[in-house]
């Protein structure tokens, strides 16, 4: 969470205007706003001592704004850092979504199994689960870049698949590349390449690993 708001800023920026309004002659126009300050002096009468005064303005100006520009790079990097509450994957768009409060922090291309269309119903169908899932744990010392297991096969999926006789599979992952074969992830990304697990490069899986804590649900759409 960040310490200072748009809010915070918008008073640094005010009490900026009062400070200049005690040391600049009336005679003179300020314009100021977030990031930039320009000082435009119509009617410049006694310039040495109006200059005298203006001075200490300016670095007074410059010092507030210079911190009103610290306050937004902090707020800028808290949210970016910000966790996620719900991962949304969209098979029909190969896009993986890091979602907080109904709005999108970031989204991803994304692999998925090499049978993709439908959910997965047994052991070796290469289909990726639809439905939603919980992402239980993290694995970092997987066979590839980091890894967050989803939770298939749930009670529903064992259901179904004893009633075919069929083992459900499991093991189902987000992950980065294949250990090794990370400097290939600009081709191997073109393709559904995996086994049903679904892939990142491994830039992105380093996003996706820090913003994701275990117990965070994700649901897997068409």
């Amino acid at each position: 969470m960040s310490i200072f708001n748009f809010q915070d800023v918008t008073t640094i920026i005010d009490l900026a205007g009062e400070n200049l309004k005690q040391l600049v002659p009336m005679g003179s126009h300020w314009h100021v706003c977030a990031g930039h300050a320009r000082a435009e002096q119509t009617r410049a009468r006694h310039l040495g001592t109006k200059s005298a005064k203006i001075l200490p303005a300016m670095k007074i100006l410059a010092t507030i704004i210079g911190a009103a520009f610290v306050c937004l790079l902090y707020s800028g990097a808290a949210h970016s850092q910000d966790t996620a509450d719900l991962v949304l994957v969209k098979k029909s768009e190969s896009r993986l979504y890091l979602m907080r409060k109904g709005e999108v922090l970031a989204s991803f291309h994304v692999a998925f199994g090499s049978n993709p269309r439908g959910h997965k119903q047994q052991q070796g169908d290469e289909r990726t689960p639809e439905g939603r899932y919980i992402l239980d744990y993290k694995k970092a010392d997987s066979s590839y870049y980091k890894a967050i297991h989803i939770s298939y096969p749930n009670a529903r999926d064992r259901k179904e698949a004893r009633k075919r006789g069929v083992d459900p599979g499991g093991a189902i992952m987000i992950h980065g590349q294949r250990n090794g074969y990370e400097k290939f992830s600009a081709f191997t990304q073109l393709f559904n390449w995996t086994d049903g697990c679904i892939a990142l490069s491994n830039h992105d899986m380093d996003v996706v690993w820090n913003a994701v804590k275990p117990g965070t649900p994700i649901e897997i759409l068409p």
